[in-house]
């Protein structure tokens, strides 16, 4: 009986250490705001709302310089500097458009460069899908399994396939 309640108590107190550790990562945490603010713009691109992915490209370029470079691995780090720029170019180019396609075009380098941030860093926290596009010949990153194509929208919103599954790196 006190092994089974020793063994109980070490099982809470892990649990409890991991639990804040996964929240004392302030990179991990802005990483995965990135994430989010990404998708947000996905998805007024998939509902072929330009108003509300210009919007939602001033949220994601405002996520993307408050990542805490400081708070990464080095190796983190340098695949975070070698993208940053990248990042922030497109969100900037999407939150100042007010022409879909011009939206849409800087949204396929978008999805290329987070892909390979979201790939390379191992902290989000939820399972990311990427998907492609046959007609576009681009690919983009989805919350859900289920596709719904930005670059087309409405016009040929189920168009594409799933590529690959990014698995919770950080829980």
């Amino acid at each position: 009986m006190k092994t089974l309640k020793t063994f109980i108590i070490l099982i809470t107190v892990f649990i409890s250490y991991s639990n804040a550790k996964a929240q004392d990562n302030p990179a991990g945490v802005a990483v995965n705001n990135v994430l989010t603010a990404y998708l947000d713009v996905k998805n007024a691109l998939t509902a072929d709302d330009k108003a509300a992915a210009k919007t939602k490209a001033a949220d994601l370029l405002t996520a993307i310089t408050a990542v805490p470079m400081n708070k990464l691995t080095p190796e983190q780090h340098k695949l975070w500097m070698t993208y940053f720029e990248k990042l922030r170019f497109d969100s900037k180019h999407i939150s100042e458009s007010d022409a879909i396609d011009h939206q849409r075009e800087h949204f396929t380098s978008l999805s290329k460069n987070l892909y390979e941030v979201t790939k390379g860093l191992k902290l989000n926290t939820a399972t990311v899908y990427e998907q492609y596009c046959p007609m576009k010949k681009a690919t983009w990153l989805s919350e859900t399994s289920a596709v719904k194509n930005p670059y087309y929208g409405k016009q040929m919103l189920t168009c594409g396939k799933t590529t690959e599954t990014l698995t919770p790196a950080v829980k």
